[in-house]
């Protein structure tokens, strides 16, 4: 079983950010936190988990949550971690201080993704991030200092204001700390966001994905994803593998249902056991399978695909077999060859 943890809070909002966090309600960490414990209790015990083989902490943003709020919810999964279990926390460079890193690595956490976005201070501006170039730079190696074992930073790129020389001193800039993992998202432009409302702030231009693709040197293991070291719990989602979903705007996915936590901070403090269920069928299931296997190395069982489109698209070059899986050549057009087999 995966895990996902949820902490909605944040420092600031970003000006690109859609994800379901708080700047305000400091005040609901503690009770925040003693919610997810309640969850998290009943969600292991309702679905009988025996082995959790990945946590992922993620947000709105960890850093912002002390260590020792974190114990009682270590406390309960240590017993069913797998010795090799990977436990990821995602943390701003502004709020990871050296004390915070080594605490949550005392804690059993043994990778962690830093939102830097970008080591160009115009562009951090840009984008509303509330962090300098110092800051990303430091963090990073305060990290490794601390001991984590696996270290990722994420990179935004195609805004109004990137070229070619900014993305390469940013990869190159990356490349000079200790860290084995790269996520590169293209900016996208979601409602209810800062960006919604101000023009011209993307580029549009498909080919800084392809040289982001030349210039970082590990391996593209996923549409977004590059590394010298695989992340198992990114693996697990594009696997379709079972994963809990714990906290507010959580999503978990046992057997054929996914489920929803509540989105609003305050009605989960109160209720943190309430559950939206969706119920997926066969062809859900087979459609997501597609879906993120041809965004990744994981590829997609060939029978549950039309063999004469396959055919097609294997006499072009854009998928390749290898026993009784086929796989995508080129990520960025996961979407459009999955559109092509599912018509």
């Amino acid at each position: 079983m995966l895990i996902y943890i949820h902490i909605p809070f944040c420092d600031s909002k970003c000006h690109y950010c859609a994800f379901n966090s708080f700047t305000q309600n400091y005040h609901l960490k503690s009770r925040y936190m003693q919610a997810l414990l309640l969850q998290l209790q009943k969600d292991l015990h309702e679905f009988d988990v025996q082995k959790i083989e990945t946590v992922f902490i993620g947000g709105g943003t960890p850093s912002t949550i002390k260590p020792e709020l974190f114990i009682p919810l270590f406390q309960t999964l240590e017993p069913l971690l797998d010795k090799n279990c990977e436990i990821t926390v995602e943390a701003n460079p502004n709020s990871a201080s050296k004390s915070w890193l080594e605490g949550m690595r005392e804690l059993g956490v043994n990778r962690i993704s830093f939102g830097v976005q970008s080591f160009d201070e115009a562009k951090l501006k840009f984008l509303g991030r509330a962090h300098s170039k110092k800051d990303a730079i430091e963090a990073i190696e305060n990290a490794a200092k601390a001991g984590f074992k696996h270290i990722n930073l994420d990179i935004i790129y195609d805004t109004a204001i990137d070229s070619k020389e900014l993305l390469r001193s940013d990869i190159e800039q990356a490349l000079e700390l200790p860290i084995d993992h790269i996520s590169a998202y293209a900016l996208t432009i979601e409602e209810n966001t800062p960006f919604a409302s101000t023009p011209h702030v993307q580029k549009n231009d498909e080919n800084l994905g392809y040289l982001l693709k030349e210039l970082i040197p590990f391996e593209q293991y996923e549409v977004s994803n590059f590394g010298a070291y695989r992340s198992k719990h990114n693996l697990g989602y594009w696997r379709l593998e079972e994963y809990l979903g714990i906290g507010c705007g959580a999503v978990g996915f046992v057997s054929t249902t996914r489920y929803y936590p509540h989105t609003d901070l305050i009605h989960y403090t109160k209720d943190p056991i309430h559950k939206e269920l969706e119920h997926l069928n066969h062809e859900d299931l087979c459609f997501e399978q597609i879906f993120l296997g041809l965004r990744s190395i994981v590829g997609v069982d060939k029978d549950l695909l039309n063999p004469q489109k396959v055919t097609i698209l294997i006499d072009e070059g854009k998928l390749v077999q290898k026993g009784k899986r086929v796989y995508n050549t080129n990520f960025f057009l996961a979407d459009e060859l999955a559109l092509f087999l599912t018509n």
